[in-house]
């Protein structure tokens, strides 16, 4: 077993207001923590593994081959590998939760 603590974590921030913390990196998956600032956004990417979710707070919303899915505290959702998709927080409160892909991802660039 490999332990992870919060402090050992890096956060960065990956486009304006968007803030994410590798947390646990193994070799089938990895973990990650987010936080989106209100107004901030996620543009619109795709990347090769899947990606799970669970939303602890504040509620943002993914827009994915056409369609809007608001997602909110306890909500959880699958982003099927390289299905293009993008969130923003439009509420008044950040938003934080928690995301696994597989195979693991490092922090992206969405700066480029």
């Amino acid at each position: 077993m490999e332990e992870v603590p919060q402090a050992a974590c890096e956060t960065v921030e990956a486009v304006d207001g968007v803030h994410l913390t590798q947390l646990a990196v193994g070799e089938q998956m990895s973990v990650q923590q987010f936080h989106i600032e209100p107004g901030a956004a996620v543009p619109e990417h795709s990347h090769r593994h899947e990606q799970v979710g669970y939303v602890v707070k504040g509620t943002f919303t993914f827009h994915v081959n056409g369609e809007e899915y608001v997602i909110g505290p306890g909500d959880s959702y699958v982003v099927p590998s390289e299905e293009p998709h993008e969130a923003r927080n439009d509420g008044e409160e950040p938003v934080r939760g928690i995301d696994v892909f597989s195979p693991p991802r490092p922090n992206p660039d969405w700066q480029n």
